[in-house]
This record gives C-alpha cells, structure tokens and sequence, in this order.
C-alpha cells in the first residue's frame, strides 16, 4: 500500500502555488534572483519517518532559522544564566533588524532579532573563541541535527557580509552596551556565516523534530540538544520566531515556528511532528508567504494548533473492578472473592493524565464524600492494580507524580501491583532494597496470580484483565 500522506503534502502544495503575493528578499542580491516557483513542504515524526513534497532537494540559505539552534548552543556553552543576563525573551514588536535595546539592562529584546541573534553567535563555544571556532561548532552543530554534512554559500555569504552595514551598526552598539566583549566585526561576520548554510526542507523538517523529540534526532537516537534548552529555545519560537507577526502565527497556526528570509520557515509541535516549508517570495514582515499558507493549511487539516482542545485526556485512565475466584492451586487464597481495583493508563501521559490518575486513586480509595457520588466505594478493596502496559511515554512530572500516589499508597499498607513491561517509570532500584517499592510484573496473568495465587481467575467488567 502506497501511503497517503505525500500525496496529501502535494495537494497543499498545490493549493498554495496560486499565491502569487510576496516577492523575495531584494537586500541580498543572491535572494533577489531566487527562483520564485520553487515549492516544497516536509514533515519529520519523532520516530524518524519523513514524507516530503515539491522541490525538496533544492538547497537555499538558512538565514534566520539558524537563530532557534544557535541560541540552544549558545545555552549549551554558557549557560542559561549567562545568556538570560545578555539577551531578553520578550517579543520586540519591531521589526527584526531593528536597532535597539531594552530599555534599562540594554540587553536585545529576545534571540530570535538580529540583535539578539548576534549576541548568542558570540556566546557560542567562548567569550574569547574565534570566529572560527564558532562557525565549525555551529557548522558541525546542524549537520548533526540534519543528519547529513552541511555547508555555507560562500555566494550568499558574501553577498549580505557586502551589505552589511545595518548589522555591523547593532553589533557596535551591543559591543558598545558592553553585551558582548568580543570584536563586533568578527561577531556580525561569524552570524552572517551561519546564516548562509545551505540546507533543504528535509534537512529543516528533521532540524524541527529533534527540537519536538527533547532534543534526541529521531533517526539516530542522538541527544544533541539538552532538553532544558529545547523547553527555552521552543517558548521564544512560540513568542518571538515570527517577528511582529507572531501573534498572528500562534492563532492561526498555534505552532513554535521560526522563518528565515531565503523563503524557509520550520514548525514544531512537541512530541509530534517537525514542520518545514520553503518558497522564496516574503510578506512585509519578511516571512514566506506560501510557507506561511502550507503551515496554515496543515495545521487546520491536521489538528496541530497546541491550544487545540478536541483531544481531552479524558479517556488516558480507565477504571474497574474484578472480583478474584481461586484456582485449584491456592483454594483457600484469603483474597480471593474480594475485590481487586485495577487502573489502566494509556498513551503518551503528561500531568493532565497522572493527575486523573490521582484523582481516580483518591475517589475509589479515600474516605467517602456526600458531595462526590461513588466516592469510598472501593476503599475495602483488596489491592489496587496500576496498568501501564499501554504506556509508551511519561513526562517528568507524569511520571513524578504517579511515583509520589505509588508511595502514598504503599505507606497506607495497601497491596500494589504494576504491570509496567516497558518499565516506563524508570524505578529506582535503591528504593526496591528497603521495600518502598510495589511489586512490578510484565501482564495481568503475573498480576492475579500474585494476589489471588497462581491459577486464579478474575471476573471483570473489563475482559482485558
């Protein structure tokens, strides 16, 4: 069977090639003469599988997209600390080049302007690096995240370093605001540089999923971006990657995005799927005009907006109750003919999962409340079963908060059983010495046998367990 989705990936294309609006960047002379029908869409998952569509193996520049990754570095380098003291995570409302600073500390508005931009460029590997130094790092830095080597247009290179007054003016007066301490010639250059590196919609789209998958390349399981960064760099995408137009995108589009003037712009959802669309002609605000029609149309096809809310996590716990008969080995097992509790999760389960979990725990096994109808009900039972069989991904604070119920519960006395083959709550083995710990089993066979002793059976409204 042939998948449906690059066909689908082509007839958005198809829809958006109609837009003539926009025109190329016409400062940089290499960008003036793109070729306008250029069109291409990609989507990376977190597991590593692309579709693409359209021209996508044409190169073009990466220009301001380099900003999302160089910040990570720059993070990586000096420090969150360090780089918050430099540059501000507020949206500017200006235009991206723009040259000024924030108002009392003189620091940029946020990473993802040029002034912002240049500051983290001269964060990168150390205050005193070359400029080289910073270009191989930066250079090797997105090849990895691009799964292939990548290289700079030294056309398009020389093309913006030969206009680049506008920039050298901010990068003297960062150098002048005392923000960086290095030569702000060989930091405006090191920043064009990066810019200039050619990549292709597949090359961004796999760039944009390991910013969605915490930082690991999907492909080749790598931790290339540490995940407190990727949660830094993806807030200010959200609030600033699209310049002045980032309130429109968040609406429309409702993913963390970042353009680039050559005509590319990337999207992440995370935890999902990286985004990448490029056709040279820009709107006012320097961003893809049919990039930014692909990325809407997407988003609203596929429910990708982050505030969408059609999918509650309603369904992530289900709760019943089973009734434990002897089998003929263990006829006398006390717990049989009592009630067991059981708990299945399913999915990928962030807070609003573990928390309906705890929710769950406290209503069935707490004391009873005229206000919550079935509250207490099951409180008697006699042992309470966690099922993450169908787990496949807890969050820190998911999976923080299920351990914090699991102790509470083992600290009341209660018989706990956790089917966990995955073993996606990560136990802690110390814990399992001093006995602060439930007994883990592969399948709801293990988990009968050791309540109701080995042959039990269970009757059960739910016929999974």
């Amino acid at each position: 069977m042939k998948s449906p989705i690059p066909d689908y990936l082509q007839h958005v294309l198809d829809k958006a090639r109609d837009n003539e609006a926009g025109a190329p960047a016409a400062y940089i002379d290499v960008l003036a003469r793109a070729d306008t029908s250029k069109l291409a869409v990609a989507l990376a998952m977190v597991d590593g599988n692309l579709y693409s569509a359209g021209d996508d193996q044409v190169e073009f520049s990466i220009q301001s997209i380099s900003k999302a990754f160089v910040y990570a570095l720059a993070i990586e380098d000096a420090g969150l600390p360090r780089v918050l003291e430099k540059i501000g995570v507020e949206p500017s409302g200006d235009r991206f080049n723009q040259l000024s600073l924030e108002r009392g500390t003189n620091r940029p508005m946020n990473p993802m302007i040029n002034a912002g931009a240049i500051t983290a460029h001269s964060l990168v590997v150390a205050p005193n690096a070359t400029a080289e130094a910073r270009t191989e790092r930066i250079l090797k830095s997105l090849s990895r995240l691009a799964g292939r080597q990548l290289h700079v247009d030294e056309e398009v290179y020389e093309a913006e370093l030969k206009d680049a007054d506008r920039n050298m003016g901010i990068g003297h007066m960062l150098k002048a605001a005392g923000i960086i301490t290095c030569d702000p010639r060989e930091a405006v250059k090191g920043y064009i540089r990066q810019c200039a590196i050619n990549v292709n919609v597949k090359d961004l789209a796999m760039m944009s999923a390991t910013l969605c998958n915490a930082g690991v390349h999907p492909f080749s399981g790598e931790q290339i971006i540490p995940h407190a960064s990727v949660r830094q760099v993806l807030s200010v995408m959200t609030t600033c990657g699209m310049y002045d137009a980032a309130g429109d995108w968040v609406s429309n589009v409702g993913i963390p995005a970042k353009s680039g003037v050559a005509g590319g712009i990337i999207g992440t959802l995370p935890g999902q799927v990286g985004i990448a669309a490029f056709s040279p002609k820009l709107d006012e605000r320097g961003n893809s005009v049919r990039g930014v029609a692909i990325c809407e149309q997407l988003s609203r096809d596929m429910g990708l907006h982050m505030m969408d809310v059609s999918q509650i996590a309603r369904a992530t716990v289900q709760t019943s109750v089973a009734t434990l008969v002897a089998g003929e080995h263990e006829p006398h097992n006390p717990n049989c003919q009592r009630e067991v509790l059981v708990f299945k999760l399913r999915g990928a389960v962030r807070f609003a999962g573990s928390e309906r979990l705890t929710r769950a725990l406290t209503r069935e096994l707490g004391q009873p409340d005229p206000k919550v109808p079935g509250s207490g009900a099951h409180s008697q039972a006699c042992a309470i079963v966690l099922s993450f069989r169908e787990v496949y991904s807890l969050n820190f604070i998911a999976r923080r908060l299920v351990h914090e119920d699991i102790e509470r519960l083992l600290a009341e006395g209660r018989i706990l059983v956790v089917i966990d083959p995955s073993e996606v709550l990560h136990w802690d083995a110390e814990k399992a010495k001093t006995g602060k710990h439930p007994k883990v089993v592969e399948n709801e066979t293990e988990a009968r046998d050791y309540i109701g002793g080995i042959g039990c059976q269970a009757v059960s409204r739910d016929q999974g367990w």
